[in-house]
């Protein structure tokens, strides 16, 4: 069932998306910003200082837009730096080149390659463990086994998710980094180890509920079009 799989597969990863994209945000800002105390802190400033995320379907893009604190509420404040994804992509390139627009590519593919096996194998073990031979996995047991495949799987990611946010945006801020291990070494020097793991309490905070929903949906999606 190739297209139902690819429908399924895209349908709750939508609902995913939707549902993690804030958490997402807050998680981009304390990684690459030092105005935050925590995460409230940075989820009420966000709130209370601009009235909507932007939604960008480029990784450099998003964290772009994401890292713009300016109000828009506010009459007579400053226009944000971006005027939308289009904008910012345009802006990218004509400030930084095309390279610019690949800033963190290396990052992103060694974040994703390993982890998306961390991620499958987990759900796949944690519902066998809680289901019994011969059985179709409870709605419960998705629900747990995507939540807890997400969190183990962002616990592997975050440190090159760090990376990969400070290189995409080292470029607005005129830092430039030598590459993927000159940014880590200078992180590290600065910052101390704990630096890679910033973000990590948002992330497993947005990876539970996100991938809960999206095994949820997908495997019942796939059960009803069975």
């Amino acid at each position: 069932m190739p297209a139902e799989e690819f429908v399924a597969g895209w349908i709750s990863g939508a609902l995913g998306l939707v549902l993690g994209h804030p958490f997402d945000t807050v998680k981009v800002r304390l990684q690459t910003q030092t105005t935050y105390r925590g995460i409230v802190d940075c989820m009420v400033k966000t709130y209370r200082h601009e009235s909507a995320y932007c939604l960008a379907p480029f990784d450099l893009i998003k964290v772009r837009l994401q890292n713009q604190t300016e109000p828009r509420a506010k009459p007579g404040s400053p226009p944000p730096q971006y005027q939308g994804p289009v904008h910012c992509a345009a802006s990218i390139f004509q400030a930084e080149g095309p390279r610019g627009l690949f800033r963190g590519a290396w990052a992103l593919t060694l974040r994703d390659t390993p982890t998306l096996g961390i991620y499958f194998v987990t759900y796949e073990w944690l519902c066998r463990q809680f289901t019994l031979d011969g059985q179709t996995p409870s709605s419960g047991t998705v629900l747990v086994a995507g939540g807890f495949a997400g969190i183990t799987s962002w616990v592997a990611a975050t440190p090159l998710d760090v990376i990969k946010s400070r290189m995409q945006m080292a470029g607005l801020k005129q830092r430039a980094y030598g590459g993927l291990l000159d940014c880590m070494v200078s992180s590290a020097r600065q910052e101390g180890l704990g630096v890679f793991f910033r973000g990590l309490t948002i992330n497993s905070a947005r990876a539970f509920p996100v991938n809960a929903v999206t095994f949820l949906s997908y495997e019942h999606l796939l059960l009803s079009w069975g």
